[in-house]
């Protein structure tokens, strides 16, 4: 066999970063050594396995091919290591990519139970709308990903973690805040700040939307949900938000939710990873625990 796990090592790391200097940063090499190690394995395969793209190395159709094959031999070599070094299956380093609903109010209670329960996982968490999310997972920029909605990438698994739903919510000041119902021509006629397109949010609003009410008046799209919910609080704008990022405002009664009668948002949330994923343990232990998780607050409601 011709080639070695260090040159694969660099061969994904490069892939990562798509830049040799930050793979040899993180694996602890010269430059020079990072860059030959690179070209011996290309000379070796006999394909080119990068191309540059302004300042970046992105995969070739060659690369993508290997790449997946690559993070397998990785991780078995990491496993035997471990093995030998009596060391806990469930150790290493996963990168997780979140929506930010799932990244504020479920993924520190998961990651906390994860240190508890596994001290040597480590998850690294990158923080998107799902559009990005989705983009990350297939670009292998995460192991895993957790979304808002569906994803019809075929590239891409998924399955459901669990339920959750979206309220149309005004401030407790505004004219419909007093309404028993609010009916769909009023929504028509109100002045809307909602997410920014490619926010699972958004697309499962504007799918809700469409046959109902075709003009909406949206004045502001933005991608963080504490600027929205503080425009809703402090001005005479609707939005349609996950109940679990308004729910303490709604208590505290900075806000209130509508009653449209016709108009029910449910969504999931769901984990997303390549379908040419390597069997990953940690990853199996992040769903796993999430899971169970979501089970016991449901006992405690």
């Amino acid at each position: 066999m011709r080639y070695s796990l260090k040159q694969l090592a660099v061969f994904d790391s490069v892939a990562s970063s798509g830049s040799v200097s930050q793979a040899a940063d993180k694996l602890a090499l010269t430059q020079s050594a990072t860059s030959m190690a690179l070209s011996q394995l290309e000379k070796m395969l006999g394909r080119p396995l990068f191309e540059r793209q302004g300042r970046r190395l992105v995969l070739t159709h060659w690369g993508m091919w290997l790449r997946p094959k690559a993070k397998q031999l990785l991780f078995d070599a990491q496993q035997i290591e471990l093995g030998f070094y009596d060391q806990h299956i469930i150790s290493g380093e996963l990168s997780l990519g979140a929506s930010q609903t799932a990244a504020v109010h479920l993924m520190p209670q998961l990651i906390s139970n994860i240190d508890n329960e596994f001290p040597e996982l480590r998850v690294q968490l990158g923080v998107k709308n799902t559009e990005k999310v989705i983009s990350g997972v297939r670009d292998y920029q995460y192991e895993l990903g957790i979304i808002e909605g569906r994803c019809d990438d075929s590239r891409l698994q998924q399955e459901v973690w669990c339920h959750d739903h979206l309220v149309i919510v005004a401030s407790k000041h505004h004219p419909f805040a007093k309404y028993n119902e609010v009916s769909l021509s009023q929504l028509e006629q109100a002045k809307w700040v909602l997410r920014e397109p490619g926010a699972g949010t958004r697309k499962i609003f504007d799918s809700a939307m469409h046959g109902a009410i075709d003009d909406l008046d949206v004045w502001r799209e933005y991608e963080h949900v504490a600027v929205l919910r503080s425009l809703v609080e402090n001005g005479p704008y609707l939005s349609c938000l996950p109940y679990l990022d308004v729910e303490s405002s709604i208590e505290r009664g900075d806000l209130v939710a509508l009653s449209t009668p016709g108009i029910e948002i449910e969504r999931t949330l769901s984990f997303i990873w390549r379908t040419d994923a390597v069997e990953n343990p940690l990853r199996e232990c992040i769903k796993r625990e999430a899971k169970r998780m979501i089970k016991a607050n449901k006992k405690k409601m």
